[in-house]
């Protein structure tokens, strides 16, 4: 079958910098991956990638089968990627169901758009506090709202950058509640450096160092191999 995104070689150098090295990924629709790697590892070159925020020197990006690799930072959404990045994205003078209500309404009409945003909003947790400003929102309500923003356009693919950081333990754990339940209509890749919160949603991992793709495997494998302990960790092998 073909995957829902694929990279083949990718490669992206910043004048001396090789950001990502020959990065091969392939996602099937529906499944969840997260993306991990220590700083400097080429996570966000990759996230951007994507994005269509930076081009790459070299190689592919293919979305269903359809080169995508030079799309402008514009284009995801209509191709139908949906993007959650670490810099918030809400109208802060608008209500929470104001806000997910635009993104439902770019495809709908009127009335679909109201019962897809009442739905989300339910999805999201969310519910009771449609009426209030985004911008009084506390950052884990906030985040939940943007994560709502994005599935109410319904894209197959969502990416999610760091959607755990800055959250108290309990809204981790309601977060990776929420991730799994929307794994069940949408593929989802989570660029992510938490491990708990990892194990919590994965059952697979592309590893990224020095740009490079140097393992896939369950949480587990991951982080119970030497190398990665060694690179990820700063562990010394025994």
């Amino acid at each position: 079958m073909t995957p829902l995104i694929e990279t083949r070689r990718l490669n992206v150098r910043f004048g001396g910098v090789h950001a990502t090295r020959d990065v091969n990924f392939s996602l099937a629709e529906n499944e969840l991956r997260c993306v991990i790697g220590p700083n400097g590892a080429g996570k966000s070159t990759f996230f951007k990638l994507l994005t269509g925020q930076v081009k790459p020197t070299s190689g592919q990006i293919l979305f269903r089968g359809k080169d995508i690799s030079n799309m402008q930072p514009h284009e995801p959404g209509r191709l139908g990627i949906g993007i959650k990045t670490q810099v918030p994205s809400l109208f802060n003078g608008l209500s929470v169901w104001e806000n997910v209500w635009l993104s439902a309404r770019r495809l709908n009409s009127t009335a679909h758009a109201n019962r897809i945003t009442g739905e989300t909003l339910e999805r999201v947790g969310m519910a009771a506090y449609r009426n209030v400003q985004a911008g009084l929102l506390a950052h884990g309500m906030r985040q939940w709202v943007e994560i709502g923003v994005v599935i109410a356009a319904d894209p197959p693919l969502i990416l999610l950058d760091e959607p755990a950081a800055g959250m108290s333990d309990a809204e981790v754990a309601r977060t990776a509640e929420l991730i799994l339940e929307i794994n069940r209509q949408h593929a989802l890749v989570v660029v992510e450096h938490d491990m708990n919160f990892i194990r919590m949603i994965a059952r697979k991992v592309t590893v990224l160092h020095q740009g490079a793709v140097i393992m896939e495997d369950t949480p587990d494998r991951i982080m119970s191999d030497p190398l990665i302990q060694q690179i990820y960790l700063g562990k010394k092998p025994h």
